[in-house]
């Protein structure tokens, strides 16, 4: 009873989170038969600074991190990501009804990583006297473009079917060219070699959260007009939503142990690897996902991953830590 009790609040706190609340605010407005329009060059140039803004945060980390112990959990968080939206691949996109573009979307949602949740871990680990490797926050980037770049990769390929396809090494060329993963692979490497501490303080970082509001405002009004796609299968939605974050840190979790194994990866390393292969994105996902997948509908996996997955995620960072007590205590 106490969990399913946590679970609604958990599911109640999303519901008035920026991130839920504006992307169900442009779905109020689109069914009030708003006039409202953000012009596409505004849109355009609002995922370019919110990529940035996220790249240039991960290279700053990056940068003050020991690279000789980031390369194997590094290595681990990039196969979790692309392995995650292989299983969606392979168990939620071919199910009937289900376009799948929506399903490998949502799959990439969910193999990429919630800021959000990772934070709310690391409080929770703090109180808990649980200690990790301070550069461990900087492991969501490698777990996050290829998780991104997969999903991209196989709705290419999917829309190909049928037809003359395209050779892998092309896609992947024309993902990474595109305007959300170029500014986001651009900010990671100015944040690594450049010193760009000062314009991220004081230009990208103030202007982030408001800039991510417009933009779920815009894909609110988009998933209204694409809602009735959805109803008919918004059960299988709900399904995955709950149970690929427990899945999925497990996942993470059975590979942080054996980067533990190998390299001594901390305990609160692996319980935060767990945390990020269970989350998924709120912040780079979506508009990534829009700009490079125009076909999919965002109902379908923003629905899915901000209003069920992340407060699924929220509620098994308790169980990770539990497990990590279990495993490493002699």
């Amino acid at each position: 009873m106490d969990i399913a009790l946590d679970f609604f609040a958990a599911f109640a706190r999303q519901l008035q989170s920026p991130t839920l609340a504006f992307l169900l605010g442009g779905m109020a407005v689109a069914a009030l038969g708003s006039r409202l329009e953000i012009p596409d060059a505004v849109y355009r140039f609002i995922v370019v600074v919110l990529m940035l803004r996220i790249g240039l945060g991960a290279g700053i980390s990056v940068r003050e991190a020991d690279l000789s112990e980031l390369v194997l959990p590094a290595l681990a968080a990039s196969v979790l990501g692309v392995v995650i939206v292989l299983i969606g691949r392979v168990t939620l996109a071919p199910l009937p009804g289900l376009r799948p573009e929506d399903g490998i979307a949502t799959a990439g949602l969910f193999g990429a990583v919630s800021a959000s949740t990772l934070a709310a871990a690391m409080v929770l680990m703090e109180e808990d006297g649980m200690a990790f490797e301070p550069w461990v926050p900087a492991l969501y980037p490698f777990m996050d473009i290829p998780a991104l770049i997969t999903a991209i990769v196989l709705a290419q390929l999917a829309r190909s079917r049928g037809g003359p396809r395209p050779p892998i090494g092309a896609i992947v060329a024309d993902s990474l060219r595109g305007s959300a993963l170029s500014a986001l692979g651009l900010g990671l490497a100015l944040g690594i070699v450049a010193r760009p501490d000062a314009v991220y303080a004081d230009f990208y970082d103030p202007l982030f959260r408001g800039f991510l509001s417009v933009l779920m405002l815009v894909m609110g009004m988009e998933a209204y007009a694409r809602l009735a796609e959805l109803r008919r299968v918004a059960h299988v939605y709900a399904v995955y939503g709950v149970t690929a974050p427990l899945v999925h840190g497990a996942l993470g979790f059975a590979l942080g142990y054996a980067a533990h194994l190998v390299t001594g990866f901390s305990p609160g390393g692996v319980v935060l690897l767990a945390v990020m292969a269970a989350s998924s994105s709120d912040i780079s996902g979506p508009p990534t996902l829009r700009a490079a997948i125009p076909s999919a509908n965002p109902a379908a996996y923003v629905g899915a991953s901000t209003s069920i997955g992340t407060p699924v995620a929220l509620l098994s960072i308790p169980l990770w830590i539990a497990l990590a007590d279990v495993v490493f205590t002699p």
